[in-house]
């Protein structure tokens, strides 16, 4: 009896300190949505009621059978992807989201709060308010119970990236979403326990994917608790072990940020949104999104970038000269392979995600002073004209897998197959973002119309 009436005591104490706290601060990030929605409705009607027979762009049979690659099929608020000026989040550029968006006490680099804000309102939050949803992740960042014996019961040789996925699905037990439409509620009440849902998630996939680290890599070392003080990513660095590395932490913060989201179109991002379209609930939608990142074209990329460098480096040894990296560029190319972190189905310059990376790096002469960075860095400057001769490519420049997977091996995280993970933290910015818009927006299910090879012959022929 003791031992209740204390919990309760504590739950009281908590409660009234969150809003002495919230008084203290401006508003929720439900009610900056709840200002900015009617008017996303409404323009939503708009188009839909004066332009609903515009037309975007024909669609060729290469769109068909080639990927749908450059179709414009997808309606995403919180980014837009520039082939020449790179990804914009609510019309804001990366250096400039560096600039305005805050972040962590004590940090230079965005946090992932202050971008979820902005891309779930549109808005740039104040201080108080990125402070404020960083503690209401933190209380809702502990795991279930079933969660971590689920968790603990699988083969620690699992692949990071199923285990993952498999505990993001396993948290639909508890969906806010899932139990409203149960019992039945109007659509307009949709996005409420969307958004629900959609922090909780965010909140749970720090201590979800530390405990995925620890049971592969750390089997039986403590996890620290979570600290209500910390941003979201200083709590998964914590918990990953690593919480005295400053720059590692900061690395992480503006590696999340900056990959929270990368437009609709892309495998993971309209995997969420068309299992989502659906009416899944966020979780079981994200751990589609998972698996799509898990392909070796996709998110497994930035493992592939580190493994090939490791190579490059192994055969050219400590002379590291502009033609070396040019005689062993072309060798992967003749061996029939890609240049790995290198190319983009979109963008045509150089990835504004991988120019930020590298900024971090050359503020930081221990990292700058690394031989894979160095390669990295010289890399770049021999690649693109590589690229160009051989002739294959559309986009000869580098992209953020280039760099990312670099930095975190030298800052002591060396498992590869762990990296897709970090990279799975980061793109549910996005992806639940979208699933609350969808709802909020009353997106229709996805349905596309398929054709067969037979019929494109025959729609050629009889137009």
């Amino acid at each position: 009896m003791f031992s209740r009436t204390s919990a309760v005591a504590k739950s009281v104490s908590r409660n009234a300190l969150a809003t002495q706290r919230r008084f203290a601060s401006t508003k929720t990030i439900r009610e900056a949505l709840e200002e900015v929605i009617p008017a996303k409705q409404a323009q939503l009607k708009q188009l839909k009621a004066h332009h609903g027979q515009a037309v975007l762009g024909d669609i060729k049979v290469e769109n068909v059978i080639g990927g749908m690659r450059g179709l414009k099929t997808i309606l995403w608020e919180a980014s837009v992807l520039d082939p020449l000026e790179g990804i914009h989040f609510h019309g804001l550029s990366i250096p400039e989201c560096q600039k305005s968006l805050p972040a962590a006490p004590g940090g230079k680099e965005i946090i992932a709060e202050s971008m979820l804000w902005l891309l779930l309102t549109g808005k740039v939050p104040t201080e108080a308010e990125t402070r404020q949803l960083s503690r209401e992740l933190a209380q809702k960042g502990e795991l279930p119970e079933y969660i971590k014996i689920l968790i603990d019961s699988l083969p620690p040789t699992l692949h990071p990236m199923t285990q993952l996925g498999m505990g993001v699905a396993a948290l639909n037990h508890d969906s806010s979403f899932a139990a409203a439409y149960e019992r039945g509620i109007k659509k307009s009440e949709y996005w409420t326990h969307t958004l629900d849902d959609s922090l909780n998630l965010l909140a749970r996939l720090p201590a979800l994917a530390a405990r995925i680290y620890r049971n592969a890599y750390n089997p039986g070392k403590p996890i620290p608790e979570i600290n209500a003080d910390l941003d979201l990513v200083g709590n998964y660095v914590n918990m990953l072990g690593y919480g005295d590395n400053h720059d590692l932490t900061e690395y992480l913060r503006l590696y999340i940020a900056i990959h929270g989201d990368h437009e609709g179109g892309n495998a993971s991002a309209h995997t969420s949104h068309l299992v989502g379209s659906t009416l899944s609930d966020p979780y079981l939608s994200y751990a589609a999104a998972l698996y799509a990142l898990a392909g070796p074209l996709h998110g497994l990329a930035n493992q592939e970038v580190l493994r090939w460098q490791h190579n490059m480096q192994k055969e050219i040894g400590s002379n590291i000269t502009p033609e070396n990296i040019k005689d062993y560029l072309w060798k992967t190319l003749k061996s029939g392979q890609v240049v790995p972190g290198y190319g983009h189905g979109v963008l045509r310059n150089p990835d504004p995600r991988y120019m930020a990376l590298q900024q971090f790096c050359d503020t930081r002469p221990d990292l700058l002073a690394d031989p894979v960075i160095q390669l990295v860095k010289l890399t770049y400057e021999v690649a693109p004209a590589v690229l160009k001769e051989h002739g294959k490519t559309k986009n000869p420049y580098p992209n953020v897998d280039a760099a990312s997977g670099c930095v975190l091996y030298h800052y002591g995280l060396t498992q590869f197959k762990y990296y897709t993970v970090i990279f799975g933290v980061s793109r549910a910015l996005g992806c639940l973002t979208q699933l609350v818009w969808s709802r909020a927006l009353g997106l229709p299910l996805e349905r596309p119309k398929s054709v067969s090879m037979d019929t494109i012959e025959s729609l050629i022929k009889n137009p």
